[in-house]
């Protein structure tokens, strides 16, 4: 049966991403380090690359062998809002600024996901269409599920007013039960980033409160 690798970095890894610069040095070369210590490298990884100039923000797409490596040095070669491996060894890798980076995990099945659950896809009800990707794709039991969430701003700081002002992680929970999800099985880094200085957050970035950067998510079945 499958297992899986899931980590985070912290600003004392450094940024792991810039929108403006999609090859940045500095980035990449932080990426190199941190994915150096856990014994993983660059071109084993695929990028889930975000970008909001579209209307769904639930689309997902499944990756193989040739899609290592893409968006790991440069631009991606396609968006999505989540990505799919049922390959282990390939590494997920998701940078985040404010939104909740989400790796789901079927031992049974063998399938992998990362999810990128920002306001607009939970708008659209990300959290429940990413478990129902997976189901119809994978045959998956939801209650079977193990799920990874990363920290992300607290409900006062950035509330989702669409959802009846919903806060991030709040809205996160409330698709992922309905979907099938057990609580017992999220494993949840209930960490506000708008407060706590490990994290970065770009809404905290644009109040002048914090440096600019991006944190990750990756993942990696073993």
């Amino acid at each position: 049966m499958a297992s899986v690798h899931v980590a985070i970095s912290t600003v004392a890894d450094g940024s792991m991403y810039s929108p403006q610069h999609p090859d940045g040095a500095a980035e990449i070369a932080a990426r190199e380090t941190w994915f150096a210590k856990q014994n993983l490298a660059l071109p084993d990884a695929t990028r889930v690359a975000i970008t909001y100039d579209v209307d769904n923000f639930c689309e997902y797409r499944i990756v193989g062998e040739h899609d290592k490596a893409d968006g790991m040095r440069g631009e991606a070669s396609a968006r999505a809002d989540a990505l799919i491996t049922a390959t282990p060894g390939h590494i997920l890798f998701l940078p985040v600024a404010d939104c909740v980076a989400t790796t789901l995990f079927d031992a049974e099945r063998g399938v992998l996901m990362l999810s990128h659950l920002g306001r607009h896809s939970l708008e659209q009800h990300g959290g429940i269409r990413s478990v129902e990707f997976l189901v119809k794709q994978y045959d998956v039991n939801p209650a079977k599920l193990q799920v990874w969430l990363s920290p992300a701003p607290g409900k006062q700081v950035y509330p989702i007013h669409k959802l009846n002002g919903q806060g991030m992680k709040e809205a996160v929970y409330e698709q992922l039960l309905a979907a099938g999800v057990l609580r017992d099985n999220i494993n949840d880094e209930a960490v506000d980033t708008a407060v706590d200085d490990r994290y970065f957050s770009y809404s905290e970035y644009l109040k002048g409160n914090k440096p600019e950067g991006r944190f990750a998510m990756l993942a990696v079945m073993q």
